[in-house]
């Protein structure tokens, strides 16, 4: 009989639904019930495409001993992470504290006050090197419960005194000038791995907030050694299995530190940053491989991750139906000799396995590789490959697929609209400007209220009930200021603008500028979760500045000026200590000096061939955050249009900082010379 997820929308919570353990999804009446009964609360964390999710849930959740062990003497509580980012960092923060590290599946036990007070990741069903089994921690949690609950009292209340207690370094709300930028970069080129690209070892990350601050610092000094790293990075992640040499997309990150064998889940945030970054690295140098991967990963997320509605899903999982019934992590995407040549026949798959790295050893499990580019383009025959490649893709589709997370994430569909408006615009793709209008437009439609507050998720149509966070804002308004600079309307630009009175209002810490992830009327926890660090996805702190400093840009706003700076002292703080944490900050702060630049590109109307020509120009310039109006002369959809005109009749342009202009000009290359220095 189902449990109480069922009536869940979150794909990881109906995903539990069929579980004998008699599950709560996180409410006050689960911890009134653990109140009511006088035992402790069971609290698991984790997300649908989550790999040892899923072992955890096989191996205790759907086994029936446990599942009465745990019904007997727990309340459990199963909460989906990035439906409710607020609860899993609290109780992060605490599992990190008390054991030096953290993960998903996340266990945590908690009193019926909802205080922590033992703490975990993944416990197998045995014991195993040197973790104790799962059952082995029921029961010491439930005798210690039992037996010693004073001291389990002490213990919780000591781990919420220290959680309040522990306060974030704001720096001196300035904004980082050019010392700590500096000393930002030669922290990285520390870290940096010359030989493979990226930064520190296995596993291994895309960087892809680094990677932006590093195109920004060359564009802004000329930094040569910033763009290299980037630029090196870039490909060796592109050559390597981490990128879906078939169809596309990023996978979650790499086991080891050559970019070869994948943890294969695929995550719409990775996808939507690293589309930008590859847009914006094929904008810098004009690099083939650059151009490539964004317009395959923009064609990925449309093709894999878009929804019925509009939407983009959240994620794919790593574990697909190895075609036995068995689920195997990287299934889906793995080949070995004799499944190159059952597709291709003997001459062609000799072929493809050297394009792609395919031996007889295997790269990744049981003899099966992971495609790689291993040898430079060029060695053979381009139409062949691409034929190979065609051919590859359309046998891999007969396979099972990994199951999709089909939530729509409100901030990671802002990032996805960033990044499809933007390689849209650059590459001529009017298909995927109308993908990220889509998304945009199901976001007011669906995740807006009347007040402009946010939904974080939905799911088939239908608003998830929880309240949206600091990223979900700020990642909003960060799509709709790139989609407002891309379309040239303006009502994009208002949609950022009422995202970002609520941050100002409901987020931002009046005396300090200190930014808190959750709302301040928003639900209370045992602590108001507050990290500027960014992690797989911009902080919403760093991402807020980000979006207050382009919106400031646009309008002339002061107060959204004053908060993006004030945001930023923590960049100062933190930049030059840890910039492999801090990158989106880094790079909002390399838009601050640069001005950013203020562009009106004014015509006749938007379908003007020689105003889109300066438009495209406009937009295709490396000036860190710059900001483009587009539109018709004497139009006030935007405020940087009001009072430019024409100059001798022809489309203009208007190139300013801080609102000081240059010479207005109508030649596209004085226009790119201006945005260049």
């Amino acid at each position: 009989m189902p449990n109480r997820l069922a009536h869940e929308t979150s794909p990881y919570l109906l995903q539990h639904a069929g579980n004998p353990v008699d599950w709560w999804p996180w409410s006050a009446e689960a911890f009134e019930e653990a109140r009511r009964r006088g035992v402790p609360v069971l609290l698991s964390v984790g997300y649908a495409s989550c790999h040892w999710c899923h072992v955890m849930a096989h191996e205790s959740f759907e086994d029936q001993a446990t599942a009465d062990h745990l019904n007997e003497h727990f309340v459990s509580v199963k909460v989906d992470r990035e439906e409710r980012p607020d609860v899993d960092a609290v109780y992060m923060e605490a599992v990190q504290a008390a054991t030096g590290q953290g993960g998903w599946p996340m266990t945590v036990f908690l009193t019926p006050d909802a205080e922590p007070f033992y703490f975990g990741t993944y416990f197998p069903p045995e014991p195993r090197h040197g973790m104790p089994s799962f059952k082995q921690v029921l029961e010491g949690v439930r005798q210690a419960w039992t037996d010693r609950r004073d001291e389990v009292a002490e213990v919780a209340g000591k781990i919420v005194r220290d959680l309040a207690g522990r306060e974030i370094s704001y720096g001196d709300s300035l904004a980082p000038g050019e010392q700590e930028l500096s000393q930002a970069l030669l922290g990285l080129t520390r870290e940096y791995d010359p030989q493979r690209g990226g930064f520190g070892g296995a596993p291994k990350f895309p960087p892809s907030m680094v990677l932006e601050f590093l195109l920004r610092h060359h564009a802004r000094t000329g930094a040569e050694g910033a763009l290299q790293m980037a630029r090196d990075t870039c490909e060796r992640m592109a050559r390597g299995g981490i990128y879906d040499q078939l169809g596309g997309g990023f996978a979650r990150y790499s086991v080891d530190r050559d970019w070869t064998v994948p943890h294969f889940e695929k995550m719409l945030y990775d996808n939507a940053l690293l589309c930008r970054v590859y847009a914006h690295l094929w904008r810098a140098t004009g690099s083939e491989l650059a151009r490539r991967v964004a317009l395959e990963t923009a064609d990925f997320m449309v093709r894999e991750l878009r929804t019925e509605q509009g939407g983009f899903a959240s994620a794919l999982d790593a574990d697909s139906d190895d075609g036995t019934g068995r689920h195997v992590e990287g299934a889906y995407y793995a080949w070995t000799p004799a499944q190159l040549k059952d597709v291709l026949g003997e001459e062609d798959a000799e072929l493809a396995a050297r394009h792609f790295g395919v031996t007889e050893e295997g790269t990744f499990e049981h003899g099966s590789s992971v495609l790689q580019l291993p040898e430079q383009e060029g060695l053979f025959d381009a139409a062949k490959i691409e034929s190979i490649r065609s051919r590859l893709l359309r046998a891999r589709t007969g396979r099972p697929a990994p199951g999709r997370d089909d939530k729509v994430v409100a901030a990671w569909n802002g990032l996805a609209i960033a990044a499809l408006a933007e390689t849209g615009a650059y590459f001529e793709r009017p298909d995927l400007v109308d993908a990220a209008l889509a998304a945009a437009d199901l976001l007011v439609r669906l995740h807006l209220d009347d007040q402009a507050r946010i939904a974080r998720t939905s799911k088939d149509g239908q608003a998830g009930a929880n309240a949206g966070v600091l990223e979900d804002y700020a990642d909003v308004a960060e799509g709709f200021l790139a989609l407002a600079s891309v379309t040239g309307e303006g009502v994009w630009l208002e949609f950022a603008g009422f995202l970002l009175d609520h941050v100002l209002t409901r987020f931002v810490d009046a005396e300090t500028g200190a930014l808190y992830d959750t709302a301040v009327d928003a639900e209370q926890l045992i602590r108001r979760p507050q990290d500027p660090t960014d992690n797989a996805a911009p902080s919403g702190w760093t991402a807020a500045a980000a979006a207050l400093l382009g919106y400031a840009a646009h309008t002339g706003s002061e107060p959204h000026r004053t908060a993006a700076e004030r945001a930023l002292g923590v960049v100062k703080a933190l930049g030059p200590r840890v910039p492999r944490f801090i990158g989106w900050g880094l790079a909002a702060a390399e838009a601050l000096l640069d001005g950013p630049r203020e562009v009106a590109v004014v015509g006749e109307g938007l379908d003007d061939p020689a105003a889109r020509e300066l438009h495209r120009t406009a937009l295709l310039a490396t000036a860190p955050g710059a900001v483009v109006a587009f539109g018709a002369a004497g139009g006030d959809e935007f405020p940087l249009l009001v009072g430019r005109p024409l100059v001798g009749g022809e489309p203009t342009a208007y190139v300013c900082r801080g609102f000081t202009c240059d010479a207005p000009t109508t030649d596209p290359q004085r226009l790119r010379d201006a945005l260049s220095g």
